[in-house]
């Protein structure tokens, strides 16, 4: 489920991405939906976007088949991911990876599965799916 207010749009061309990979049954994505509104409007100048993986399976490819918790996220400066995993529904944990990434940092090593991921993210966040700086999803 996407978060229920609109965020405000940050610039198109923001380096630093915040994806969440959810799916639509996901009750857990549902409840974090408010959250991660929440920290969009924090963080105005990194753009936050929230993919189903089920309703773009085709464009996320074989990768996405191994996400089986949630909320996955990933974050991206460009196409290259700083992190990508499962976390825990909280602000403060999102926060984290959003501060360390905004600083310049890499938060963790990315897996293959990660690294995979990247591309077909990145370009889902290019042609606007996933409600690139308003945390709609499209």
């Amino acid at each position: 489920m996407t978060p229920a207010e609109p965020i405000p749009a940050s610039s198109a061309t923001a380096a630093i991405s915040v994806v969440c990979l959810c799916a639509g049954w996901c009750t857990t994505c549902q409840a974090y939906g408010t959250t991660f509104a929440q920290l969009a409007r924090d963080w105005p100048q990194v753009r936050f976007a929230w993919i189903d993986i089920e309703e773009h399976s085709d464009a996320l490819g074989d990768a996405a088949l191994d996400i089986e918790n949630f909320p996955t996220v990933m974050v991206l400066r460009g196409a290259r991911p700083l992190f990508f995993g499962t976390i825990l529904p909280h602000a403060g944990t999102l926060a984290r990876l959003v501060q360390s990434a905004v600083e310049g940092g890499a938060t963790q090593a990315v897996d293959a599965d990660g690294q995979a991921l990247a591309a077909p993210v990145a370009a889902l966040l290019a042609q606007g799916v996933g409600g690139v700086g308003t945390g709609a999803a499209a």
